[in-house]
C-alpha cells in the first residue's frame, strides 16, 4: 500500500526527516509514536503534499504510483486521506456541499458518475450515524464546532471518502474520553482487508481503542525501534528519555 524508502526532508536550513522508511501493508494499523519535534507531523504533512517542505532524497510509493510526483488533489482522489490534528473552520461551505463536491470530485477522478442525491443523503445518514454527529452535518464546515466535534467531523468525512490509507495526525489530541471512544469506534468499523491506517499519536491510550498491528518509535526524524502494541505500553510506563540511547 505505502512504501517510504530513504526519506530525507528539510524546511529552510533544518533537516527533519532523515533516511526515514516505513512499509505498510493492505489491511494494517501502524502507529508512530515519539516526543515532540521529532518530525511526526512532518511526515504527515509531506505525504499529504503539504509545498513547505523540501524533498531532499527518497521515495514514496502509493498502491504502485510516485507519490510525490502527484498533486494534493490527486493524492486526495487517489485514495489518500489526511485528519488534521487541528482542523480548520470553513466559514461559508456547509458540510453536505463539502462533502458531496468532494466525492464526485473522486468519483470523476475514477471515471464515475455523480452520486444519485438519495445515494448520498443515505451515506450520509449512515456515517454520521457512525460518529454520532448528529445534525452537526448541516452546519457550516467545523464553524463553532468544539474539539471534539472537529474530530468527529474529520472522521465523518474519512467515512464518506472511504480512502484506501487514512493518515491520522494526533486525532486523539484534546479529546476526552468519551470523544476519544466515539473517534475510535468510527475508525475501527472503517478497517478492512483493504484499506491501511497510519495512526500518530503521543499517548499510549488511543492505542487502547484503535489496537495497532506495528508500533514505531520515532526520535530525530526517523524509526530507532519497532514492536507491536506492547512497545506502546512501554513508552507509557518510561516515557520518551531511553529513546535517545538507541541513536547514540
Amino acid at each position: 500500500m505505502l512504501i517510504i524508502k530513504d526519506l530525507n526532508v528539510s524546511i529552510g536550513e533544518k533537516k527533519i526527516l532523515k533516511n526515514f522508511s516505513l512499509t505498510i501493508n493492505k489491511g494494517e494499523v501502524h502507529a508512530i509514536m515519539g516526543p515532540n519535534g521529532t518530525g511526526k507531523s512532518t511526515l504527515a504533512a509531506v505525504l499529504a503534499g503539504k509545498e513547505d517542505y523540501t524533498i531532499e532524497s527518497g521515495s514514496v510509493t502509493f498502491n504502485e504510483t510516485d507519490l510525490l510526483e502527484m498533486s494534493i488533489d490527486e493524492r486526495a482522489k487517489s485514495g489518500l486521506f489526511l485528519a488534521f490534528q487541528y482542523p480548520i473552520e470553513l466559514p461559508g461551505v456547509s458540510n453536505m456541499n463539502f462533502m458531496k463536491t468532494a466525492i464526485n470530485e473522486q468519483r470523476a477522478f475514477k471515471g464515475l458518475q455523480p452520486i444519485e442525491p438519495k445515494e448520498f443523503l443515505n451515506l450520509v445518514k449512515e456515517k454520521k450515524a457512525l460518529v454520532e454527529l448528529g445534525e452537526l452535518s448541516n452546519r457550516f464546515v467545523n464553524e463553532g464546532f468544539s474539539g471534539g466535534e472537529k474530530k468527529r467531523n474529520e472522521i465523518f468525512q474519512m467515512a464518506m471518502l472511504n480512502p484506501q490509507m487514512a493518515i491520522l495526525d494526533e486525532t486523539d489530541s484534546g479529546l476526552d474520553i468519551d470523544a476519544l471512544r466515539v473517534v475510535s469506534a468510527g475508525v475501527n468499523a472503517l478497517r478492512t482487508t483493504e484499506n491501511s491506517f497510519l495512526v500518530i499519536t503521543h499517548y499510549q491510550r488511543l492505542l487502547n481503542y484503535i489496537i495497532p498491528d506495528v508500533v514505531h518509535v520515532m526520535y530525530d526524524g526517523r524509526i530507532v525501534k519497532t514492536g507491536d502494541k506492547s512497545l506502546a505500553l512501554e513508552l507509557e510506563e518510561k516515557g520518551y528519555d531511553w529513546v535517545k540511547d538507541l541513536v547514540l
